[in-house]
C-alpha cells in the first residue's frame, strides 16, 4: 500500500480527494491536517511515502513546510496542491524540494496516477507544464548559468542526454524510448544522476538543465546552448 498524509485547510476538498483515492485499492490515507505545522507533524509522525499539500494555508502555508520538511531529511515525496494561476508559487516549491504539483481539478484516475508516480520517485509534471513553469520563473540567470554547468561536469555523456530529456518532463519509458535502451537502464541512469548532483528528485534535476541551458525552451526553440563547454 502506498501511504499518504493529506493536508489541505478545506475540509471538502480533503474529503473529495480522501475518497476518491481510498477508491484506488493500493493507496491509504494515515493522515489529514488543515495547515503546514500539522503536515510537518503529521510528516515525523507517520513517514508517509506521499504528502499531498497545499500551497495556501493559514498558520503555516505549504511553501514553508517543504523547506521545512526538507530539512528533516525525510524521504516522503511532496506534491503541491494549487489552482491554475498559481506558478510562481509552485516554482518556489520545486526549489525548496518539492516533487512535483497536481491541480485540485484533475481527473480521479490521473490523481491516483499521479500519486503512485510520485511514491516511485517520479516527477509530478507535464511536460509541458514542467516547460513553462521552469522557463518562466527558475529559467537560467548567469550566475545560476554558470553554476549549473558546472555541476552537470561530472555526468557521462549518456547520463548528460538522459538528463536532457528529463529536464523535458520525458518519463523513464519516454526516454528508453527516445535512446534507444531498456526501461531499467534508464532507471539506472537517473538513480546515478541524482546522487551524482546531489538532487533529491527529478525536478530539482530537471531545473538545474534548464539552468544550464540544456533544454529547448516552451516554445520549442533550442537555448543558446547544449553542452556544457
Amino acid at each position: 500500500m502506498i501511504r499518504v498524509v493529506l493536508v489541505d485547510d478545506e475540509a471538502l476538498i480533503r474529503t473529495g480527494i480522501r475518497l476518491v483515492l481510498e477508491t484506488a485499492g493500493d493507496i491509504e490515507i494515515v493522515g489529514e491536517g488543515g495547515d503546514g505545522h500539522e503536515a510537518v507533524e503529521l510528516i515525523r509522525r507517520h513517514r508517509p511515502d506521499v504528502l499531498l499539500l497545499d500551497i495556501r494555508m493559514p498558520k503555516l502555508d505549504g511553501l514553508t513546510a517543504v523547506a521545512e520538511i526538507t530539512e528533516l531529511g525525510s524521504s516522503t515525496q511532496v506534491v503541491m496542491l494549487t489552482t491554475f494561476g498559481e506558478d510562481e508559487h509552485v516554482a518556489r516549491a520545486l526549489r525548496a524540494g518539492a516533487a512535483g504539483f497536481l491541480l485540485k481539478d484533475t481527473p480521479p484516475i490521473e490523481l491516483a496516477q499521479g500519486v503512485r508516480a510520485a511514491a516511485q520517485g517520479q516527477a509530478i509534471l507535464s511536460p509541458q507544464v514542467t516547460r513553462q513553469v521552469i522557463d518562466r520563473y527558475v529559467g537560467p540567470e548567469d550566475n545560476r548559468e554558470h553554476e549549473a554547468k558546472r555541476r552537470l561536469k561530472v555526468l557521462t555523456d549518456r547520463e548528460r542526454e538522459v538528463l536532457v530529456l528529463l529536464g523535458g518532463g520525458a518519463s523513464n519509458a519516454e526516454i528508453a524510448r527516445a535512446l534507444f535502451m531498456g526501461e531499467g537502464t534508464v532507471k539506472t541512469h537517473v538513480s546515478r544522476i541524482l546522487a551524482k548532483l546531489d538532487c533529491g528528485n527529478r525536478v530539482q534535476a530537471a531545473i538545474l538543465a534548464h539552468d544550464a541551458r540544456l533544454v529547448p525552451l516552451a516554445g520549442g526553440k533550442l537555448t543558446e546552448k547544449t553542452t556544457l563547454e
